[in-house]
C-alpha cells in the first residue's frame, strides 16, 4: 500500500485527540516529547487532506492551556513536597538543579516567565506546577498562559503546515523516502532544540563558592 494510502486511513480524530492529549499531559508536568507529537502532526495535515490544521492547532492549544491549569492546581495543592517527589520519580526533568533554575525564572520574570517558558523546553513542563507552587495569583497565570499555549501551538502548526506544502512535490517524488526524511528532519531539530535549552539552564547553574 501507498504510504499515502495508509496515512488516508488513519482518523482524523484520533490524531487531534493524541495530540492535545500528549501535549496535555506534558504541560501537567509528565516530561512527554509534546513538540515533536505537535510538528509531526502538522506535517501529516499538510499531505492528509482530513486533518485540518486550524482543528489541529485549537485542540494542541486547548491541551496546552488546559493541561498548565491542571498542572497550577496540582502544583498549588501539592507544594514543595510535590516538587521532591517528582524529583524523586523525575530526576532528570525535576532535579534539584533544574527546580532551582525554573524558580529564578519565575521569581525574575513572573508572568512573562509562563508565557515564554511555553517555548522552552525545560520550562514547559514545569510552568503549570511551579506557578501553583508559587502561589502565582490564577488571572495573571491564566492570561500568560493561554496567550502562550495559543501562540505556540497555533505558531508551530502554521509554520510546519506551509513548510509541508511547500515541500509536497517533494515528498511525493520521493514517496515513503521523502516522508520518513521530513519526519526525521522535524524529529532531529526539536532533539536540537531541546538539548540547547539543557545546555543554556545548565550553563545558568551558579557556580559553588570555595569553601
Amino acid at each position: 500500500m501507498h504510504v499515502q494510502e495508509w496515512l488516508d486511513t488513519v482518523p482524523a480524530v484520533a490524531i487531534y485527540a493524541l495530540v492535545a492529549g500528549v501535549i496535555g499531559l506534558e504541560s501537567l508536568g509528565i516530561p512527554l516529547p509534546g513538540e515533536i507529537v505537535l510538528v509531526s502532526a502538522a506535517l501529516l495535515s499538510s499531505q492528509q487532506g482530513d486533518v485540518n490544521p486550524i482543528i489541529l492547532g485549537a485542540c494542541a492549544s486547548a491541551g496546552a492551556v488546559v493541561g498548565d491549569s491542571i498542572g497550577y492546581a496540582i502544583g498549588r495543592k501539592g507544594g514543595r513536597p510535590l516538587l521532591a517527589w517528582l524529583g524523586n520519580k523525575f530526576p532528570r526533568h525535576f532535579g534539584e538543579a533544574h527546580v532551582a533554575t525554573a524558580e529564578r525564572s519565575f521569581e525574575k520574570w513572573g508572568m512573562w516567565a509562563v508565557f515564554f517558558g511555553r517555548f522552552v523546553a525545560l520550562l514547559r513542563i514545569f510552568a503549570g506546577p511551579l506557578a501553583g507552587v508559587l502561589h502565582m495569583p490564577y488571572w495573571k497565570f491564566l492570561i500568560a498562559n493561554f496567550l502562550g499555549g495559543v501562540i505556540w501551538a497555533g505558531g508551530t502548526t502554521a509554520v510546519i503546515y506551509y513548510i509541508g506544502v511547500v515541500a509536497e512535490d517533494w515528498l511525493k517524488r520521493f514517496s515513503y523516502y521523502g516522508l520518513a526524511a521530513a519526519v526525521l528532519i522535524g524529529l532531529a531539530s526539536m532533539l536540537i532544540v531541546r538539548r540547547k535549552a539543557k545546555k543554556a539552564a545548565a550553563e545558568a547553574e551558579p557556580v559553588p563558592a570555595a569553601e
